[in-house]
């Protein structure tokens, strides 16, 4: 929680209207009341008196819970005091819809005041006439600036970048670099390192603040610069930059061009974000979402999940078509048709698990030739002994319950065979659709789950019909 909430308007006075957040972190529905009353009423002092103490990204959260009528609303009545960098922290949805709502020219005296890396997340989702008319309106060093980052791929390093940064000669001592930051008006808000280049841009090396401030202001800069550079290429997609972050341990990259020029910078805080991003992403794509947020309309929902459950309707009909083989042994056993689901629904959890831990690996880069053997051959034992135990118990229960010590080896058996597919095509199947080049959070658990339905029904229904000939 922000230490801005301390400050807010009739917090200290114990009036719950004016407390912004709950015990529990929510957003008080008494403020929010509060709110919408001062938007019906047009009460626009009263609503930027309550809005003044919050954070951006709480205003990110008001926004996302008021209706789009009263999100709109809020963002009229605060003007020029709206901080259009709390668009950046609300859903994909509601940031187009307001932003489709607003008058370009607003849009372009809100941008102007954003960190170029946020300017561009608000402008890349636009309509390209609408974005033109926008960049036109700003100053040319900032149009020129945000240009540059939109023609880069989406989901790029470039697109993720501050334009903004410090860059300094080698021939420089570190007491000209002190008063040059002291004199110069046009520096970052922010920053953790400072560059070091030649004329042309390339980077020669990175000094951190903590060093470079250690040092005594008579030392030349390439004498104390890091010359083990850690870059980024601006093409580089996102989650490639992000996993330099974590292997690095860095909180700030240098981006570079295709001619090795340094031309923005990549902070953690952005990083953070792209970790987030891609975490959901993954876990939508692995449950057939695709990039559902909780404020998609309706239509937009069932467009979004329709595909993916067209392809499991197919693969359902697969998999009843490989029980319609058994109809006759079924309809002579009917314990058969109580037991089977329980072969196929373990192998399917079994299949899940081992695909998430592969799905993972990949994700993460960590399945090179030694790591991949050694994992195949893990899972493959996992579910050998997995499928021992649970054939033992699932095999007493049968037997206890029905009666027949016959059945309950024939459900042991299907059990172990099932355990160990679900092992290995957790594994096969990932790396298969990675090889491909397909993404294999997306289709993955579709896959791994029909291959243990059809082999989990198949064993344990082949093997009673062999077992009691009832074929």
């Amino acid at each position: 929680m922000s230490d801005d909430f301390d400050k807010a308007p009739g917090l200290e006075t114990g009036d719950d209207t004016n407390v912004f957040r709950d015990a529990e972190g929510r957003i008080s529905p008494l403020w929010l009341e509060r709110l919408r009353a001062f938007l019906a009423a047009q009460r626009v002092d009263d609503v930027a008196l309550a809005m003044a103490p919050l954070h951006n990204s709480d205003v990110g959260d008001v926004l996302e819970q008021l209706d789009a009528d009263e999100r709109l609303a809020l963002v009229q009545a605060l003007g020029e005091k709206f901080d259009f960098s709390a668009l950046t922290e609300v859903d994909e949805s509601i940031r187009i819809e307001i932003m489709e709502a607003l008058p370009n020219a607003e849009i372009a005296r809100g941008v102007a005041e954003l960190d170029n890396d946020d300017a561009v997340y608000l402008l890349e989702d636009l309509e390209e006439e609408d974005r033109d008319e926008i960049l036109q309106a700003l100053p040319t060093f900032e149009r020129l600036a945000l240009k540059r980052s939109l023609d880069f791929p989406e989901d790029s390093a470039g697109r993720r970048m501050q334009t903004d940064f410090i860059a300094i000669p080698p021939f420089w001592t570190v007491g000209q670099v002190i008063d040059y930051l002291r004199t110069e008006k046009d520096l970052p808000d922010e920053f953790y390192q400072l560059y070091v280049v030649d004329a042309s841009y390339k980077v020669l090396g990175t000094l951190p603040l903590d060093k470079f401030l250690r040092t005594p202001r008579a030392t030349k800069i390439d004498s104390i610069m890091n010359t083990n550079l850690v870059l980024v290429n601006a093409e580089e997609d996102q989650e490639e930059a992000a996993r330099s972050f974590e292997r690095y341990d860095l909180v700030e990259v240098g981006v570079v061009d295709e001619s090795e020029r340094l031309v923005g910078v990549l902070t953690i805080d952005d990083i953070v974000d792209v970790i987030q991003e891609e975490a959901e992403e993954d876990i939508r794509l692995m449950a057939g979402v695709g990039d559902e947020d909780v404020s998609d309309t309706t239509l937009d929902t069932v467009r979004s999940r329709v595909p993916w459950l067209v392809v499991n309707l197919f693969t359902a009909v697969m998999v009843s078509f490989v029980i319609g083989l058994f109809n006759a042994t079924i309809e002579q056993m009917v314990a058969l048709a109580v037991l089977m689901p329980i072969v196929a629904s373990m192998g399917g959890n079994a299949g899940a698990q081992t695909m998430t831990v592969t799905v993972r690996a990949l994700a993460m880069r960590e399945l090179d030739g030694g790591r991949l053997r050694r994992l195949i051959r893990r899972e493959m034992v996992v579910g050998v002994v997995n499928g021992v135990i649970f054939a033992v118990l699932i095999g007493i229960v049968t037997a206890l319950r029905y009666g027949n010590v016959q059945l309950g080896i024939v459900i042991g058996l299907a059990m172990v065979i099932n355990m160990i597919v679900a092992g290995t095509f957790g594994i096969l199947i990932p790396l298969t659709l990675d090889k491909l080049k397909a993404d294999p959070a997306i289709a993955s658990a579709v896959f791994v789950t029909t291959v243990t339905d059809i082999i989990g029904f198949f064993a344990f229904l082949g093997i009673a019909g062999l077992w009691f000939g009832l074929f």
